[in-house]
């Protein structure tokens, strides 16, 4: 009708409503129109289905029903997707290249003429190509099952971007316990249906890198780059003016040199990443150049560099500026300040985020040593500086916060459409006539056209990273209930959204606290869960601590045999390329001299811990230093060279206060005491006001074994005491020793237990209390069996491993 003839008062009720609808119909988008056009159409099918027709009640106007039985046996998107691909057909003929390009691809258009949408036509089902993976997300490119009552739709070029977009955040959310073959016949029936989408290139190479598939990544990353030169899919930020006539390769290389370091390659990665630092200047890309240097101080932080000396020094301007007097962690340090001052110059919120991050991390590691060795120098203290980490981890959460300034220079391509993507699984008749929620139907279904999340994943995911560098920190510093507590907030907040690396690792520190607080039975039973959560592959953290449960238990118990066979466990696990996996190594040998001193072969045991030492100052690990050389000390202790120990647990003292490591400091100064005890009964005095300064740390923070190990040991200072009687104060030395054998007998330490219940039997003996000395000498003989005969419990561990 014609707008005279409407006779509506705007005013009213009615004529509002009328307004708002043509309001937000102005309003909607391409993508809008179209969702509401198929509800229209789920709206009529089911209004004329619920309403049939009789032909008694049509038999004088047979020409009026033949018209309504042919609308109702209609599709309503048939009509208009047969006009819309007449228009593509013209505009096709007029000019070879699609007006509607940018919506969707010519293979998906073919497909979809194809299928022969006509009126009375069965719609055939979709293979859904996702079976049995729980790991891929709810917005797969499984095609759902057209129902009549619903209709066909249209996939967008933008619809699909934005899927894919999703899809690669999955993978790198979920590693490798994200399904490779389901994924990979998604992808190449994709790769089919639309050649032109390069960015499935990119999710091949996404996916055979999650599951080190050396050769196939390689190939999917040349491939992409030779398609699309880099313009498709990179996300940090557009190209600059001057790359537009030969790509990005700069952002190629970036991706290579990541690859190389993925796949434990850290002398490739850095000669790739240089060069992507070379090109990045040449072409004026200032984005891509931020990411580089951030990537070059990730590659510097996690893998074990002696030297830097021809490397990166010639092509890297950041670099070339260096002295080379300065060390590693002073360059390291150097690169740091100016990638995020780089960052900040560029509005590049996520990576000042995770610049600030790895800040944090540097200053928890690492003694601050001045850059120049000329001119006047003030008073300084070597040691690190807790305050700075947590400013820098503050900093990073306050950052993240305020990402939205850098939206205006990311490439969102695709982001509103995937909330519609997701919601287009639901039937949407279900949708229009649900009379459950009014609420929650009006956002069911208008929720295409709302704005994406004011969080992204990515930002959340930095977010926990921070929140895990933070209970890291805790564990350093000693606290284990801020480490216990910062890790439950991590579980409880980015579990979900953070990646599955990183939820293994909370996952593995919870299991360990547990070990240390509440004895392996614990332990196990959260490892069993943890099991069931998490693929549990080689070099994952739930295998890795699984491998560190099992040797400490096979220590406590004696079974030498089995811990040597875990020790050779992690020797397997370690790169045999220098300078990777230093962690992993570090951890090999540390088990391995623990399993040779438990052995009684003191020589083979120092032998491996000097070897260790070497490898750590080689690569400047100084805070596995310190454990290095307390462990040095015990071996000196325990091979009756108490003199010889001393300076190693001085020295592991020294190390101890410089990088704040209080708990170990605690630990240390327990073995100073033992030593000093060891060298005569007249040191007694000095190591018992050793071990009561220690006290307070070791039990507020300290686990079963260090607490037994301390009450032992001041029970041994007062028993060695000339000026000590028992008779007169005899709780002093009871109530530490029954403490002491309740840790020891739920950590089934059948070593530390006997010790503990031989000096519980002598104190009884003085004291006259025979009934009580006679259980502890049954205890006694019931742990010294268990320590001579370990093989009876060896098949329950091996069934473990």
């Amino acid at each position: 009708m014609d707008d005279d003839q409407i006779m509506l008062d705007p005013s009213s009720n009615l004529g509002l409503f009328v307004r708002r609808c043509l309001l937000s119909f102005n309003l909607l988008p391409f993508e809008g129109v179209c969702h509401l056009l198929t509800n229209i159409g789920a709206y009529c099918k089911e209004s004329f289905s619920s309403c049939p027709y009789e032909l008694s009640h049509i038999e004088d106007c047979a020409n009026e029903a033949e018209s309504s039985m042919e609308y109702e046996n209609m599709e309503l998107e048939s009509l208009v997707f047969d006009k819309v691909s007449k228009e593509f057909e013209a505009q096709k003929k007029a000019n070879d290249s699609f007006a509607f390009h940018n919506h969707a691809p010519k293979a998906i258009i073919g497909f979809i003429e194809e299928s022969d949408i006509s009126s009375g036509s069965k719609v055939k089902e979709f293979d859904r190509l996702r079976e049995g993976s729980s790991c891929i997300p709810s917005s797969s490119y499984s095609q759902r099952i057209i129902d009549p009552q619903v209709g066909s739709f249209l996939r967008t070029n933008w619809q699909i971007q934005g899927n894919l977009l999703d899809q690669a955040d999955a993978i790198e959310r979920h590693g490798s316990s994200f399904s490779l073959n389901a994924f990979e016949s998604i992808l190449k029936q994709l790769q089919k249906l639309a050649p032109e989408l390069h960015r499935v290139h990119f999710l091949r190479y996404l996916n055979s890198l999650h599951h080190d598939d050396y050769p196939v990544a390689l190939e999917n990353l040349h491939r992409y780059f030779d398609y699309s030169a880099g313009t498709e899919g990179i996300d940090f930020g557009p190209p600059s003016s001057g790359c537009n006539s030969f790509g990005r390769y700069e952002v190629a290389l970036l991706c290579l040199g990541m690859m190389h370091f993925h796949f434990g390659h850290p002398k490739q990665a850095l000669e790739v990443l240089t060069e992507a630092v070379r090109v990045s200047q040449q072409h004026s890309d200032d984005a891509c150049l931020a990411y580089t240097l951030a990537a070059i101080c990730n590659l510097l932080s996690e893998v074990g560099i002696s030297r830097m000396t021809g490397i990166i020094g010639s092509a890297c301007s950041s670099v070339v500026n260096m002295r080379t007097s300065l060390s590693i962690q002073q360059q390291l340090f150097v690169l740091l300040r100016r990638s995020l001052k780089r960052a900040e110059g560029l509005k590049l919120k996520r990576l000042v985020a995770s610049n600030h991050v790895a800040m944090a991390k540097f200053e928890l590691t690492h003694v601050q040593r001045p850059l120049s060795y000329f001119g006047p120098k003030g008073p300084m203290k070597l040691r690190t500086c807790p305050i700075n980490v947590c400013k820098e981890l503050r900093l990073s959460s306050r950052l993240i916060h305020e990402f939205c300034d850098e939206s205006s220079i990311m490439n969102t391509d695709g982001l509103l459409c995937t909330m519609w993507l997701k919601n287009l699984k639901k039937p949407i008749g279900s949708v229009i006539f649900s009379q459950e929620n009014e609420s929650r139907r009006n956002l069911d279904t208008f929720q295409f056209c709302s704005q994406p999340n004011s969080l992204p994943g990515s930002v959340v995911q930095l977010l926990g990273t921070s929140a895990l560098v933070r209970a890291t920190a805790w564990e350093i510093y000693g606290s284990a209930s801020l480490a216990r507590i910062s890790t439950l907030a991590f579980a409880a907040c980015f579990a979900d959204s953070s990646s599955s690396a990183d939820a293994a690792l909370a996952y593995a520190k919870l299991i360990q606290h547990l070990a240390v607080f509440k004895g392996h039975k614990e332990a196990f039973a959260a490892l069993k869960i943890a099991e069931e959560k998490f693929l549990c592959v080689s070099k994952s953290r739930v295998h890795l601590v699984k491998l560190q449960l099992l040797h400490e238990r096979a220590l406590h118990r004696g079974d030498l045999k089995f811990a040597q066979r875990i020790c050779n466990e992690f020797g397997a696990l370690a790169s045999s390329v220098s300078g990777v996996d230093m962690e992993l190594k570090t951890e090999a040998s540390l088990r391995h001299a623990r399993t040779l001193l438990a052995a009684n072969q003191f020589n083979q045991a120092a032998a491996v811990t000097n070897s260790l030492f070497g490898m750590c100052y080689k690569y400047n690990m100084q805070v596995e230093n310190a454990t290095v050389l307390l462990l040095l000390a015990e071996i000196h202790k325990r091979s009756g060279n108490a003199a010889l120990g001393i300076p190693y647990a001085l020295a592991s003292l020294s190390f101890c206060q410089s990088f704040n490591l209080d708990l170990l400091k605690a630990s240390a100064t327990l073995t100073l005491a033992d030593l000093w005890l060891s060298l005569g009964s007249n040191h007694s005095k000095r190591a018992l006001a050793l071990l009561h300064s220690a006290f307070p740390m070791i039990l507020g923070h300290g686990g079963l074994e260090l607490s037994a190990r301390a009450y032992i040991t001041e029970t041994k200072c007062y028993l060695a005491d000339p000026s000590f009687s028992v008779s007169e104060d005899p709780e002093v030395v009871l109530e530490p020793l029954k403490r002491a054998s309740e840790a020891l007998e739920l950590l089934e330490y059948h070593e530390l237990a006997v010790e503990a219940f031989y000096f519980l039997a002598i104190v009884y003996d003085k004291l006259g209390y025979l009934e009580e000395r006679e259980k502890a000498a049954a205890l006694f003989k019931v742990h010294i069996m268990a320590l001579e005969n370990p093989e009876e419990k060896e098949d329950s561990l091996s069934t473990m491993l």
